[in-house]
């Protein structure tokens, strides 16, 4: 019987119940084959003592193996059932063989300072923290100013003020469903909030029905179901050739506008602040839909300018008129020329509705003038207005558009960089759609093609110091890195990981590898990056954003099942405490969720330390292209337990 192991290596049971892994089984048969060659060899004197110790050595490193297989195959809990079967790499000796960092880089490995052994050991935080979104805190929100929304913007706590423990699972917390079933029910023990099944039970956001809540698909604006609703889009928007690829739901609620895309072969980034809505994040997360938490308050949205093939506001009670459009003037940033922008319920058809919306008649016309008025100014041209939905698409004849500006009186954004936008105050100005126009330079083509269509940012050469030559390099790297990857974990893309993140993504060849109906991947762009690249992720029809990790991210605990971190701790050495980082890594990865590290092999010595006290299981491996290369790979599983618990379960 073959027994998965913990190196990426399978074991055997003999007969007897001896622990053989297939190298044990290779020398037994070398011993076999040996001890023949070598008589027939030695003819001297001195045969006889040859053979013996030749025959030793061998001998010796089978008992070797017999006592690794035994130790590997002990101790293992109820967390290890995911590790036991992402390590299964069949019977392959040479398959990422085990890390010998002190033979190979004993420089490297040298300067490491170890002169404090003792490995820290994290306990758990207070069962109360088993939903803390550090930069979100309800209490630390309270005290920051309401207009705008300026509270529910990010507030993230101070060195002294983090947590230094490891956030708890709630009781009973289980592995979300696979997706699409995903799409329709979640464990209601891991995010346990009845307010939503309440205050929307009308609107068929969300249902609870014995021990998992159902999600029928509905919202304020489609409570028949965003099927129909999205097919009203259809009728106006291109959605079914692969024109529109990325969205923006502004808004989000439980997102089920971006979780009946995803069948559509479109991907929505859904956001929605952390505030009365107890967790709708957290439900579009545990969906396995994509999301964040985030507002449109007084900083800039952080995406890249020209990323979106549409934005969509559903009654999302975002304010657009007010500030002269400042909210829309921020949409059309992120809204690609040729883009579309869909806003459903008030003010729209305010005629007919305003009486079910028990506002006054005069205020939802101005409100709605207000709107008219600041599209007209972006060079919005209205496609339609059926009953509450209004549908409005961004010029692509930018030079018009700017000459039409101009003759307005608008004022353009001074800023050269309008990706430059980590903490940065909206401006009331217009962004420039300043990208290339020629037959040098194509345009995106429709997804799936667009994938690995050379991006209009590197082809413009907008990307500074990239050639095309040097992405299509990349593509072929992480294709290469990406098929090692699945020698390691063979269930990488069955469908057990839904919700996965790269850490460090670059051009995001880690998620176009991996593309598949299965699963998506969150790409980070750090705002320490040599190279900001994140418009280049948008233009292959990836989704992703711009984040800084020496604070948390902008989602709840255990929203994620695979973490991918290249090169991060070498970005972030001299930056920031790696312990901050993998804590909080540990608070956004599921219980038996997976990470694949992949640095210096001095970096990862030292983050392999440290993960010694943090319930993960680890292993080091070399690079894919052999025991020489610094590089190398530490694969973590991390293990069961829940709130209370002393020790793993």
């Amino acid at each position: 019987m073959w027994v998965p192991t913990l190196d990426g290596v399978s074991s055997s049971r003999s007969d007897g119940g001896v622990l053989r892994t297939p190298c044990t089984a290779a020398c037994s048969a070398s011993t076999d084959a040996i001890g023949p060659v070598m008589a027939n060899k030695f003819n001297s004197g001195d045969s006889r003592t040859r053979s013996s110790v030749s025959i030793f050595i061998v001998a010796g490193l089978c008992c070797f193996f017999y006592l690794l297989g035994a130790w590997q195959r002990s101790g293992f809990g109820k967390g290890d059932s995911i590790a036991l079967e992402m390590t299964k790499s069949g019977a392959n000796c040479n398959i990422l063989p085990n890390l010998n960092f002190e033979t190979h880089h004993a420089g490297e490995a040298g300067i490491i300072d170890d002169s404090d052994s003792k490995v820290t050991v994290y306990k758990p935080c207070h069962p109360r923290y088993t939903d803390y979104t550090p930069c979100q805190d309800q209490r630390r929100a309270m005290t920051f100013p309401r207009e705008n929304m300026i509270y529910r913007e990010r507030h993230c706590p101070s060195q002294e003020e983090k947590l230094h423990c490891l956030i708890p699972a709630p009781k009973g917390y289980v592995t979300p469903f696979p997706w699409p079933k995903s799409r329709d029910y979640v464990p209601y023990a891991n995010a346990p909030y009845k307010s939503l099944t309440v205050e929307k039970a009308i609107q068929n956001w969300i249902q609870y029905e014995g021990n998992v809540f159902r999600f029928p698909g509905g919202g304020t604006q489609f409570p028949q179901g965003a099927d129909k609703y999205i097919d009203q889009l259809a009728s106006v928007i291109p959605i079914k050739n692969g024109t529109v690829r990325t969205t923006l739901d502004t808004g989000c609620g439980v997102a089920s506008w971006g979780a009946y895309l995803w069948k559509r072969n479109v991907i929505a980034m859904s956001f929605a602040p952390r505030d009365s809505h107890e967790a709708q994040v957290q439900f579009a997360l545990e969906r396995g839909v994509p999301a964040v938490i985030g507002v449109l308050g007084t900083i800039k949205l952080p995406y890249p300018s020209r990323a979106f093939d549409m934005a969509h506001c559903s009654r999302c009670l975002i304010p657009w008129g007010v500030n002269d459009g400042l909210y829309m003037k921020e949409v059309d940033r992120v809204l690609r020329p040729g883009g579309y922008w869909v806003l459903s319920g008030p003010p729209i058809n305010w005629k007919v509705n305003y009486k079910a919306w028990k506002r006054p008649m005069e205020e939802l016309q101005e409100e709605q003038r207000k709107i008219e008025e600041a599209a007209k100014l972006l060079c919005w041209e209205k496609k339609t207005e059926i009953g509450e939905i209004a549908i409005w698409q961004k010029s692509m004849d930018t030079d018009s558009c700017r000459a039409a500006q101009e003759n307005s009186g608008a004022e353009f954004c001074k800023s050269e960089d309008a990706d430059d936008v980590w903490y940065k105050k909206m401006e009331q100005c217009i962004t420039r759609n300043d990208i290339a126009n020629s037959d040098d330079v194509p345009g995106l083509k429709p997804f799936p093609e667009r994938l690995y269509a050379v991006p209009p940012r590197i082809a413009s050469g907008a990307v500074s110091g990239v050639s095309v030559e040097e992405y299509l390099e990349d593509n072929k790297l992480w294709k290469k890195h990406v098929n090692a990857y699945r020698k390691i974990n063979r269930i990488i893309d069955s469908g057990r990981y839904r919700n996965i993140m790269d850490m460090n993504a670059g051009f995001g060849g880690f998620a176009a590898a991996l593309q598949s109906p299965k699963l998506w991947v969150m790409n980070v762009v750090p705002t320490i990056a040599e190279k900001n690249t994140l418009g280049v992720i948008y233009e292959r029809g990836l989704i992703g954003i711009y984040h800084d990790w020496c604070e948390a991210f902008s989602t709840y605990p255990r929203t994620y099942d695979l973490i991918h971190a290249n090169g991060v701790f070498s970005l972030y050495k001299d930056k920031c405490d790696f312990e901050d980082i993998l804590l909080e890594m540990d608070r956004i990865l599921r219980p038996e969720g997976a990470v694949i590290f992949r640095d210096e092999v001095d970096v990862l010595v030292k983050v392999k330390k440290m993960i010694g006290g943090m319930r993960w299981d680890s292993k080091m491996m070399d690079h894919e292209d052999g025991p020489l290369v610094p590089e190398k790979i530490l694969v973590v599983v991390k293990q069961y337990w829940v709130g209370n618990s002393t020790s793993s379960q």
